[in-house]
């Protein structure tokens, strides 16, 4: 499953592309929204994921933009593992209400941690109350793409971690996690509006999924 990362690139008219889109992110972080906005947004018959990253907005407007999105009907929930547990608490106390899906991540911007590291990090984010665990991390090198991927190979994490390797050198991460036990990863909705480094236009990781995945 392939999850289309949408913000302010497309402005409020990327309802209108929500058309053609099944599965969507949607990076609150970067939109100025009304309530009404998130209303019409996450009411929309399409499994949206609800996010805000810190760094642009105030920690009490991200809560309140996930709230109102859980509320109107978001199928997920993004939460970083670096936030603080009352933030945490408040938001997957209100999905679990609305049966709203919780994912916990790590995002490393940098580098890709040791596997020591990566399993514990993975641990901390089910501990914590993950539904879905997802680790993102810059990869610099094949032994970084090799240490993500490799993390799928525990059983325990089968279709609840999604993996995602940043940056030119981790796009085959895109296309492998998926065919390997991630529940789905992320893609652009064209070349150019990309909101990670690495991310891939949609329809090419689709193609590229499905031919690597008929070998």
């Amino acid at each position: 499953m392939i999850y289309v990362s949408l913000d302010d690139k497309y402005d409020i008219n990327f309802l209108k592309l929500l058309n053609n889109i099944d599965f969507a992110e949607i990076r609150m972080d970067r939109m100025t929204l009304s309530g009404e906005d998130i209303r019409t947004i996450f009411s929309q018959p399409k499994r949206l994921i609800a996010t805000c990253r810190p760094g642009y907005l105030t920690k009490s407007i991200r809560m309140d933009y996930l709230i109102k999105a859980i509320e109107a009907g978001a199928s997920y929930v993004d939460i970083e593992i670096e936030s603080d547990s009352r933030y945490r608490k408040d938001i997957i106390e209100k999905a679990r209400s609305k049966g709203c899906v919780v994912i916990i991540s790590y995002h490393n911007r940098h580098e890709t941690p040791s596997i020591d590291s990566l399993n514990s990090i993975v641990t901390t984010c089910f501990k914590e109350g993950a539904q879905i665990a997802k680790v993102a991390c810059m990869v610099n090198s094949p032994a970084d793409c090799a240490r993500l991927i490799g993390l799928l190979g525990n059983a325990g994490y089968h279709g609840r971690l999604v993996v995602i390797g940043m940056g030119a050198k981790g796009k085959i991460t895109r296309v492998l996690a998926p065919l390997l036990g991630s529940p789905f990863t992320y893609a652009s909705y064209e070349e150019g509006k990309e909101t990670a480094p690495g991310q891939i236009e949609g329809k090419r990781l689709e193609e590229m999924i499905r031919l690597v995945g008929n070998g």
